[in-house]
């Protein structure tokens, strides 16, 4: 069976239940031909004051029903929830299986909130004379509140699959305490009403306006944060694929680069670790190791490319690097720290470094980390001017920098590690590079956001 025809069958299933409730409920309550009019154009005026936004959609009506509930009784209650519902399927057409489904909604939860009044008041003994009776009113308004909303929760599972407890989490939860206000409001309403009469429903109409305008921006304000929200994290997941695309093109462009940038990102996690970082800290430094030379896109093919040694006009562009490489993770949202750590991976101990000379422990720990990386790296792969020399020959050269262009500990700290551990990267296995590169994981947290509709 569709999900559709389940719709059906469970609407119809509700309407001859409500139906039985009608006529077991008649003479409860009484229909008071003028409270009735008043609060059946409050109910069509207030449905069409509803408030609609992506995840749900409330109406305005629902107050009215519920002093339809109190003041008039079940039925009268039913027959108000009735054309309100006739009145929004003119207005807005929806699909047949909505309309039979909200008929259902509108026919069971007056007549039960209606009836759950009529049992408690008398089992308490209590009139709306009582200002006891306003716990009447409040748990008959909540009882049937939830009630509506588990009704349309069934509805949109039976249709979409989206779980109640879901629906319940991200749109009934949220607007709770807006309806315990009303359900207040509505008990203040019914004992004023009865002492003071036609009075009370002069105040309704400015509660209901009230009511309607605070619900609106509660839902308004929450969904403005929420699209700010998945727009953002959407921007985010484009630039970082931007990223992960640059550096697959870097690959195509030139491989050895591009497997150079994942080698250094795994020894400086490696390194990292190492060195008693947090799990976090291990997880910025291989990201900025992974992306330290996506500034080389700037280098022209006879730079990038270059099967000799380059001049000084060649160098002046490949200092540029880190600088550029640096501006472009910056535009990431929140790659802030990456930027910085890529900014000052050429910087050196002794100062002599680029582009800013700084020196000491003022260059980060991350980018003084990536610097042994990268430096053992460029010694012990094969490069496109540079044969690779053995890992022994480059931790002879890591110790004779150390000091001056490298940081010392942390030259020995590698040194250590390449030993212990044998930390390798394999550049001509494609395996390597990919696993290095799998920048989806840290983009999977921004899926396509959730979206509910569902009418309450």
């Amino acid at each position: 069976m569709s999900s559709r025809r389940r719709v059906l069958v469970l609407s119809i299933v509700q309407c001859l239940a409500a139906l039985a409730g009608v006529v077991m409920l008649w003479d409860v309550g009484a229909w008071k031909p003028e409270v009735f009019v008043v609060l059946l154009a409050f109910g069509l005026v207030g449905d069409r004051l509803e408030v609609e936004t992506r995840s749900v959609t409330v109406s305005g009506a629902f107050l009215a029903l519920g002093l339809a509930m109190v003041l008039l009784g079940p039925v009268p209650a039913v027959v108000i929830g009735l054309a309100t519902t006739l009145s929004d399927a003119i207005q807005r057409r929806p699909p047949w299986h909505y309309v039979v489904s909200n008929i259902a909604t509108f026919l069971v939860f007056p007549l039960v909130g209606g009836g759950l009044v009529h049992v408690l008041g008398d089992a308490f003994g209590l009139t709306p004379f009582d200002i006891d009776f306003g716990f009447v009113v409040i748990g008959a308004f909540l009882c049937a509140n939830a009630l509506n909303f588990l009704q349309v929760a069934t509805t949109r599972r039976v249709i979409e699959g989206t779980p109640i407890w879901q629906s319940t989490r991200l749109v009934y939860l949220p607007i709770f305490p807006s309806q315990i206000l009303v359900a207040l409001l509505a008990a203040v309403i019914v004992y004023a009403h009865a002492h003071g009469g036609g009075v009370a429903l002069v105040f309704l109409v400015g509660v209901v306006v009230l009511y309607q305008y605070l619900l609106r921006e509660l839902l308004l304000s929450k969904e403005r944060a929420d699209i700010l929200e998945t727009r953002t994290t959407q921007l985010a997941s484009l630039q970082v694929g931007v990223l992960t695309a640059m550096l697959q093109t870097l690959s195509l462009r030139d491989k050895m680069t591009a497997r150079h940038c994942a080698a250094v990102a795994r020894y400086t996690r490696e390194l990292a670790r190492e060195y008693g970082c947090s799990e976090e800290e291990q997880e910025l430094g291989h990201t900025a190791g992974l992306l330290h030379d996506i500034g080389k896109f700037i280098f022209p093919d006879h730079i990038l490319l270059a099967n000799r040694k380059l001049d000084d006009d060649d160098w002046e562009i490949v200092k540029k690097h880190p600088a550029q490489g640096a501006k472009v993770v910056r535009g990431v949202d929140g790659y802030g720290p990456v930027a910085d750590i890529i900014l000052a991976h050429h910087e050196k101990i002794d100062g002599k470094g680029y582009p800013n000379g700084i020196k000491g422990d003022d260059i980060p720990l991350l980018s003084r980390m990536i610097s042994v990386s990268d430096t053992y790296d460029v010694m012990t792969a094969r490069d496109s001017y540079r044969e690779p020399v053995s890992p022994a020959e480059a931790v002879a050269e890591l110790r004779r920098v150390s000091g001056t262009q490298l940081d010392g500990e942390l030259v020995e700290l590698f040194v250590r590690l390449l030993e212990r551990k044998g930390v390798a990267f394999h550049h001509g296995d494609d395996a390597d590079f990919e696993s290095e590169l799998d920048l989806e994981r840290r983009i999977r947290k921004h899926a396509e956001p959730r979206k509910q509709t569902l009418s309450v």
